[in-house]
């Protein structure tokens, strides 16, 4: 779906903001980029600058009129950094990114964005089904290009469901204890914790029971939870040590 995403700079000026979107892309799977009259086009500073970029590069096709980047395309998103005063279809960036997926099943889309000085002429955004505004503090509302390109290529991605794969785990994570082998933690916790006398001036069912919501509260899993036990036991081996000294 993300390969019938084009992102469209439409007279881009700086060769370093070109580079900054092609990182953007590539971070984010999005592997069409097409650019309207350019000031500077050239792809070996590019890829300098995005590295392991060259494929992209060398896919990214010229174009003298907006027209002719996007006349392809089902539909056009445009970016702006403020409302116009001609009525617009204005979106946030995660509803905007939603429309994209949608449409991009359907089609090609082509998300726009205006060169650095002055973003997207009304001329642009008349060619555009939808303009994103991407909210900002009030006193800077404008945005680097490539920041702003990274704000709904992430969007986007997100919305693709292409980020939904489980987040990495530590090495040494095992599966979740089972109700047993829980119970075996809080015992053993409960009798380190009456070998010192911390309950002489609390209610051991009330300790307990905030231990337990803790505890369960934080997910451990197996090699956690028998850390945790073993700090008990060792508590309580400790103490009878302690007991065994005194008694010789």
């Amino acid at each position: 779906m993300l390969s019938r995403v084009a992102v469209v700079l439409d007279h881009p000026q700086d060769v370093v903001n070109i580079a900054g979107v092609v990182r953007v892309m590539m971070n984010f799977g999005l592997s069409t980029l097409r650019l309207v009259e350019p000031d500077d086009f050239d792809p070996y500073r590019i890829e300098g600058i995005a590295h392991r970029s060259m494929p992209l590069i060398e896919a990214t096709t010229l174009h003298a009129t907006l027209d002719d980047a996007v006349g392809d395309c089902a539909y056009v998103l445009g970016t702006t950094a403020r409302a116009r005063t001609a009525g617009r279809n204005y979106l946030r960036p995660r509803e905007a990114a939603g429309d994209v997926v949608r449409r991009a099943e359907e089609g090609g889309v082509a998300i726009v964005f205006g060169r650095e000085d002055r973003g997207l002429s009304n001329e642009a955004l008349d060619q555009c089904h939808s303009v994103v505004i991407i909210p900002t503090h009030g006193e800077y509302p404008s945005i680097n290009l490539a920041q702003a390109c990274l704000v709904l290529a992430y969007e986007t991605f997100l919305a693709s469901g292409s980020a939904d794969a489980a987040l990495p785990r530590g090495r040494r994570a095992t599966r979740p204890p089972n109700q047993e082998e829980l119970e075996t933690t809080y015992a053993a916790l409960e009798a380190g914790l009456r070998r010192i006398d911390f309950f002489k001036a609390r209610k051991p069912a009330a300790v307990m029971r905030t231990l337990r919501t803790l505890i369960t509260r934080a997910e451990p899993d197996l090699r956690e939870a028998k850390l945790l036990a073993a700090v008990g036991f060792e508590v309580t081996h400790y103490i009878d040590r302690l007991a065994r000294a005194d008694g010789d």
